[in-house]
């Protein structure tokens, strides 16, 4: 086989291996962060109602975890494809990878008024949780489609 024929194989078999991977890499991101939102909304239904606010220090724990590891989910050329993802994320990543660490920092201070069974700071540090994704939102996430 010619030469410039395998180099054009390799380069198909290339682009398709690193489009297979975007797209994976947009799932897991995709459904991580609805798994976050789930989690937020059970924290709220407790919140509302007044619940006992110390058993959700394991889904707060939980988010945090994702969070830590949520700038790994936007590598390079996974801008493209079914995400909401804005591209500031990657020319504004120092931008974006501190907006994700006042995530963490605001949800470590959720999981200590979680962790403390006193619902109305629950209440207010789920506040601020929900500012603090809104924040994020604005600049790195597009509309609904």
């Amino acid at each position: 086989m010619k030469p410039w024929i395998l180099a054009g194989i390799a380069i198909a078999a290339f682009g398709t291996a690193s489009a297979a991977f975007a797209q994976d890499v947009i799932a897991q991101r995709r459904d991580g962060l609805r798994a976050m939102g789930r989690h937020m909304e059970a924290i709220k239904a407790v919140s509302d109602a007044r619940g006992d606010t110390r058993p959700l220090v394991a889904r707060v724990e939980e988010m945090i975890t994702f969070y830590r590891g949520l700038p790994a989910l936007f590598p390079a050329g996974s801008g493209t494809g079914d995400t909401r993802a804005l591209p500031a994320i990657w020319s504004d990543r120092a931008g974006f990878e501190r907006a994700n660490a006042n995530m963490v920092t605001q949800l470590e201070a959720l999981r200590t008024a979680a962790a403390s069974g006193d619902n109305a700071a629950l209440t207010a540090a789920f506040n601020q949780t929900g500012a603090t994704c809104g924040a994020c939102h604005r600049p790195y996430r597009g509309p609904a489609r």
